[in-house]
């Protein structure tokens, strides 16, 4: 870990005793480096732009890195920008490297904020760096707006859904939390946030396999009915398969046969469901 105070004090230093360029000085060195190599206009060169650096930094601090680090990444946004700055432009360094060191910045706290990834495209990107700001210049010029009226003002600004302005101030709103962090005292020990993601419902595996077996149980019975006459066959669905069945004596009355004939029917026709399935499939009959 960098030593924060000690590093922000020797960049301070360092940023303080270099000395600020002219446009001449900063032209000879940019293409002294660009032709030459020549590594001591590059050292030269950064160093007078060490205060952007720091700078840059500073406007970050809201995020809550450390302001070392910070300037350590813009730093090498600086080295970025120099070694693609074409002095043949006729503009400033500063003004060039300004993009490179913010941009370097920005992707260390994208990276460093959250383990969650926040800001992939250029708009979510834009949406985390200025959501918080506007929240609060929108709040301040309109102190009545309540906060869906200041939410709904950002993503005015910004040209994007209130939705992915709600998304990433829920994403702004607290650092990462461990998922065994204790939420409550239980009987049998401290009870933790990962408690409450255990999802009780069957696993996949356990649906597609009951599912499987219900198939070939639904074959099987199928089948097996094929034994059966049409006489059995009606008495048994009216009897066991129908959403309504109907008693004995009514279906008797309906076949013109008396109730004790239809219970007779009925008994010999799951003997012979039994029989076929016995020889068929054992394992789906229970023990007798």
């Amino acid at each position: 870990m960098v030593d924060y105070q000690g590093y922000s004090n020797q960049i301070l230093e360092v940023a303080r005793r270099a000395p600020y360029l002219t446009r001449e000085e900063e032209l000879d060195l940019a293409k002294r480096w660009r032709d030459k190599q020549d590594a001591q206009a590059l050292e030269r060169l950064t160093l007078a732009h060490l205060r952007l650096v720091l700078s840059q930094a500073m406007k970050f601090r809201s995020f809550g890195l450390p302001l070392a680090d910070m300037a350590q990444e813009g730093q090498i946004g600086l080295m970025e920008a120099a070694a693609r700055f074409d002095p043949d432009r006729e503009v400033r360094f500063s003004t060039y490297a300004s993009w490179w060191i913010k941009a370097s910045i920005q992707d260390y706290i994208l990276r460093n904020w959250s383990i969650v990834r926040g800001g992939t495209s250029s708009v979510q990107k834009r949406l985390f760096f200025s959501v918080r700001r506007l929240h609060l210049e929108i709040a301040r010029q309109h102190p009545d707006f309540s906060d869906v009226e200041v939410k709904s003002k950002i993503a005015e600004k910004l040209g994007v859904s209130a939705k992915d302005v709600e998304r990433m101030s829920s994403h702004l709103s607290g650092p990462d939390t461990s998922l065994n962090a204790p939420i409550s005292e239980a009987d049998d020990g401290v009870a933790e946030k990962i408690d409450l993601l255990m999802d009780t419902a069957p696993q996949p595996d356990d649906i597609a396999s009951e599912q499987i077996d219900m198939d070939r149980k639904r074959n099987w019975l199928a089948d097996a009915m094929k034994s059966l006459n049409q006489r059995e066959l009606m008495i048994l669905k009216k009897r066991r398969l129908a959403d309504e069945t109907m008693t004995l004596e009514a279906l008797g009355q309906a076949m013109g046969i008396s109730k004790e004939r239809v219970r007779q029917i009925e008994s010999a026709a799951l003997k012979k469901l039994r029989a076929h399935l016995e020889e068929q499939e054992p394992r789906l009959l229970p023990a007798q």
